[in-house]
């Protein structure tokens, strides 16, 4: 089973924004009940960054919880995202992924066909699939 196409736990159905986007809608994404903390930036279906909680959070220090502070319409994703974000490409295995992820390195892996991203997985997602099949 750890030797299945990542493809075969990946989310699919990725939230991602533009490097031009206001870091108001990475707000707005976070607080979203059950998401994970890594939003993929992407230009025409290509992954151009990584925003993670971590750099939405260090970029908003002291900003608070209020749309209307001026930190959240002066900043763009571009500003905070991380560039050139490590990738795997769809033909990764699940052991591939868990791999990289146990190196704690990452939290979260964009997974990549032909230059467009088709998914994301998750630390999280890999120990959902370990516990599930009991290995």
């Amino acid at each position: 089973m750890k030797s299945n196409p990542i493809t075969t736990i990946m989310t699919k159905n990725i939230v991602s924004v533009s490097s031009e986007q206001s870091i108001l809608d990475v707000k707005h994404i976070y607080e979203k009940k059950d998401f994970h903390h890594h939003i993929p930036v992407v230009e025409n279906g290509k992954l151009v960054g990584m925003v993670s909680l971590i750099d939405f959070m260090y970029n908003i220090a002291g900003a608070g919880i209020d749309d209307d502070n001026k930190i959240y319409s002066e900043l763009k994703v571009k500003d905070i995202m991380t560039k050139k974000p490590y990738y795997l490409n769809t033909n990764a295995t699940i052991e591939d992924v868990a791999g990289v992820l146990a190196k704690g390195r990452y939290h979260a892996v964009p997974i990549v066909e032909e230059e467009n991203i088709k998914g994301i997985v998750s630390t999280a997602d890999i120990i959902q699939f370990f516990l599930k099949n009991g290995l």
